[in-house]
């Protein structure tokens, strides 16, 4: 049996994706647990009843990622 938690989507920023099974991988800033929130990216199903393998980052390492994502010649 899975064990419970609780999220709480503190801020949305937006989405980066949306697959063929209507899926989203949105950017959030969410509490999980009642936790410090922290940076969130993953994938979520319409309404947020269900969600996917994502990756959580803390303020300080958001902002090294956008950091080495603005040197980046794309």
């Amino acid at each position: 049996m899975a064990a419970e938690f609780k999220y709480d989507i503190v801020k949305a920023f937006g989405n980066v994706s949306e697959n063929e099974n209507g899926w989203i991988k949105e950017v959030n800033l969410i509490s999980w647990n009642e936790r410090e929130p922290v940076y969130d990216i993953r994938v979520w199903q319409e309404g947020h009843e269900k969600l996917g393998k994502g990756i959580t980052l803390t303020e300080a390492e958001i902002k090294n990622l956008k950091e080495l994502l603005n040197k980046m010649d794309i």
